[in-house]
């Protein structure tokens, strides 16, 4: 199934950890209630320090995101191993990360929940893109690209995981697979 995701990216740099993108006291919101996961979404990335982004991801007082696409530097979603991060992120309508590199229980967590496109970028496009900036994102070719310029970034495939995330999550994909009963 082709898949292009457009539209402006809200830009981070490295070492963004999973306690900026959802801090420890909200993770009592469980997400499995459709009132308490929409709330987790007003929350995506408010840990993030002010001094560095003084743009909060998420505007007070709103449920969703403005930026369906991240990108962001080397080691995204480092740190402890809560599935909140990605579930978060995904609540807030964000619907990829475009990173240079991902911790790897990020990324494993993007795939497991369905949540996000874990694409690993092979241009530090952090350096590159603003906030604001919008790209046009091609998951079958593997592609950004610049909609001001028109200039094309690559992006490494996602292989097998790609199936995965466009189920909703490892559930969904069983399912769908005969994999386990519905």
């Amino acid at each position: 199934m082709s898949k292009v995701i457009k539209g402006p990216v809200y830009v981070v740099k490295d070492n963004i950890d999973t306690d900026q993108i959802i801090p420890a006291q909200y993770l009592n919101l469980i997400p499995t209630i459709e009132d308490e996961y929409e709330k987790l979404g007003s929350y995506a990335m408010c840990g993030l320090p002010d001094s560095l982004y003084p743009e909060r991801y998420v505007e007070e007082g709103k449920v969703d995101s403005q930026y369906p696409i991240v990108v962001a530097g080397r080691n995204f979603g480092c740190g402890s191993s809560r599935e909140h991060a990605p579930i978060a992120m995904g609540s807030a309508d964000c619907q990829l990360v475009l990173a240079e590199s991902f911790a790897r229980i990020f990324f494993r967590n993007c795939v497991a929940t369905g949540e996000l496109y874990p694409c690993e970028c092979t241009d530090r496009l952090c350096d590159v893109l603003k906030n604001g900036d919008v790209v046009t994102v091609d998951l079958d070719a593997c592609t950004v690209t610049v909609d001001e310029t028109g200039k094309t970034y690559s992006f490494k495939p996602l292989g097998d995981v790609r199936s995965v995330v466009d189920a909703g999550g490892l559930f969904n994909y069983a399912r769908q697979n005969n994999m386990i009963s519905a």
